[in-house]
């Protein structure tokens, strides 16, 4: 398929002259609506025909910017990790005392995932796909390693200071802290109808992000 006709000049009635297609904003638009169809859908349920309905463009252009589906749902799982990592570094954690680093990338974990519940089900159908579409991606593994090599820093500063044990090691505390708010989004209906309240209640999730914190912080004193 030519790319010159792929980016044809749109025309318009009230324009002086042809106007050409953003490529930028194309692509953006096709990964936001993406995101919704495999949010809903799932990879194996997402249909290319949807993706592009949804952003208003030609089918072709899925291809012409994507190569195919798979690609199109890992540059969404890198999207949505980069979220996180984007809002881990405006918290600035480095220049902060080692407890309040620790405790303000709790809440600040909590918060994300309270804010992108779609983050947890596109997350849960790679999980059951086995992660190929992750473990193929150096782009991920690379967002990892500098947050991993930040928390051991602050774990070490922590330990210095004598405000936490010695011995914890930054991999497992950052999965404790991921898991801790993840299980309780990831599962809200069913812990709702087990316990008979409602957990997705501001007020619950008020009480549970509170817990979260304490428990953690609780773990890392000497």
């Amino acid at each position: 398929m030519s790319t010159v006709w792929l980016e044809m000049p749109i025309r318009r009635a009230d324009s002086t002259g042809p106007k050409r297609r953003d490529p930028a904003a194309t692509r953006e638009k096709l990964l936001t609506a993406a995101r919704r169809e495999f949010a809903d859908s799932g990879l194996a349920g997402a249909r290319v025909d949807e993706i592009a309905a949804r952003a208003g463009v030609n089918k072709q252009l899925v291809y012409h910017y994507f190569g195919d589906k798979d690609a199109l749902y890992l540059a969404v799982l890198e999207w949505v990790y980069e979220e996180i990592r984007a809002q881990e570094r405006k918290l600035n954690l480095e220049g902060l005392p080692p407890q309040q680093a620790i405790k303000r990338l709790i809440e600040a974990s909590f918060d994300h995932l309270a804010a992108h519940p779609d983050f947890i089900v596109l997350l849960n159908d790679e999980n059951r796909g086995g992660a190929r579409h992750v473990r193929g991606s150096r782009k991920l593994e690379a967002m990892h390693s500098p947050l991993v090599s930040m928390v051991s820093t602050i774990l070490s500063e922590g330990v210095r200071a004598g405000v936490f044990r010695k011995g914890i090691n930054a991999v497992h505390l950052y999965i404790s802290i991921a898991g801790l708010s993840y299980f309780y989004f990831s599962n809200t209906p069913t812990l709702s109808a087990i316990f008979g309240k409602d957990l997705s209640s501001p007020t619950a999730r008020r009480a549970r992000r509170k817990h979260v914190v304490d428990l953690v912080m609780q773990s890392l004193r000497p």
